[in-house]
């Protein structure tokens, strides 16, 4: 792309000169004057300055370029109307990108210049109608090389574009799925290593204090065991979801809405829409703690009479949403909370969004969503 662009450039830049010359140089050796060089000097200037000394180089031709080559243009066309068709030279730019552009432009100046040769000796021959024709279908020709050329070029690097997102995607669901390998692979060595020391320590602990139960140092050290006993545990919990080990996200959820049916009596149930397809495993785990915090929430603050869980499964994202019909609350007030904090850092770091609707005694739904590049990594 870059050496198409430069090959543009310096392919526009040739044009510019060329024309310029070529459309110049006779009405200057006529004039014979100062001023016509000087304005054909300012007009390559004005063109340096705009599309030559800038860095980057413009994507796009500016109007100030277009109305100041045009100023120029018309002082030389008034000092001699046989600088007509150094008009197309102001549009040069023009020409390389816009075909329908520098076809008119083309086209208007050869007629220009027939116009300009009749008006000054009161005929045309055929030999410059061939002339003109041949100059303009050249040129034409040139333009629409060139501008064809151009949306090749744009074409093909809407499609680098493509391919470089998603390349960035797949190496994203990689880290992802990377990180979500780590945290497996940790919480088997922490319940393989810390939590099983832990609760043989806790063993022992339980066999010396049945031969010393008055030992205040011993129960000490008992408690301290069964606390880093269950504070390892947690660890294992935090770092993989036990649910998603032996099922995927939408059993979980239903053994999520099936527990708390059992436990407090709510009518809990799970809805699962659209066609289900594998998920990487970050992306599951992240939606089943979204929905085990949204759970918590309605059962220990919302007093809801029921709870649903609907996960759809769209072509380009999914969407989690847990509605309850309890007391509600005014989501600003609550907005710094920790849960809902928490919820929402697990979202923005997958790029997806977290969204809570509640208003006091209109219940709650909160809404997680992911868009497809989160899940391009699924498996």
């Amino acid at each position: 792309m870059e050496t198409w662009e430069r090959s543009r450039r310096r392919w526009q830049h040739a044009f510019f000169v060329s024309w310029l010359v070529l459309t110049s140089a006779g009405p200057l050796t006529e004039a014979g004057q100062v001023l016509p060089v000087v304005l054909v000097a300012g007009l390559a200037v004005w063109y340096a300055v705009w599309f030559v000394l800038r860095t980057p180089p413009l994507d796009d031709v500016p109007l100030p370029y277009v109305l100041g080559g045009g100023l120029i243009w018309l002082g030389l066309f008034a000092i001699d109307s046989s600088f007509l068709v150094v008009a197309l030279t102001v549009l040069v730019p023009y020409c390389m990108d816009a075909v329908r552009v520098g076809r008119v432009a083309v086209v208007s100046c050869a007629g220009g210049w027939l116009w300009h040769r009749f008006h000054a000796t009161g005929a045309v021959t055929w030999s410059e109608i061939a002339i003109a024709s041949l100059i303009a279908i050249s040129t034409a020709t040139a333009v629409g090389y060139f501008s064809s050329v151009s949306r090749q070029s744009a074409e093909r690097k809407r499609l680098i574009e493509q391919l470089q997102a998603a390349q960035e995607a797949r190496a994203a669901a990689e880290r992802q799925a990377g990180v979500a390998a780590e945290r497996q692979r940790l919480s088997r060595d922490i319940h393989d290593s810390l939590t099983q020391g832990f609760a043989s320590v806790v063993m022992l602990l339980e066999a010396a204090q049945a031969t010393l139960p008055d030992n205040r140092h011993l129960t000490q050290a008992l408690r301290a065991a069964r606390e880093n006993v269950a504070e390892s545990r947690r660890v294992v919990r935090a770092l993989r979801p036990g649910q998603l080990d032996e099922c995927g996200l939408p059993e979980a959820l239903q053994g999520l809405s099936g527990r708390l049916s059992d436990e407090t009596g709510v009518d809990a149930h799970t809805v699962i829409t659209g066609t289900v397809r594998p998920l990487d495993a970050q992306v599951q785990e992240e939606l089943l703690r979204v929905a085990q915090e949204a759970v918590a929430n309605a059962r220990r603050h919302a007093h809801a009479g029921q709870v649903t869980l609907t996960l759809s499964y769209m072509e380009d994202l999914i969407v989690l949403d847990v509605h309850d019909d309890g007391d509600g609350f005014e989501p600003l007030r609550a907005a710094s909370g920790h849960g809902l904090s928490i919820m929402r850092e697990r979202m923005e770091r997958l790029g997806g969004t977290l969204l809570v609707e509640s208003a006091p005694g209109a219940g709650t739904t909160v809404v997680a969503r992911l868009p497809a590049v989160a899940l391009s990594g699924a498996r």
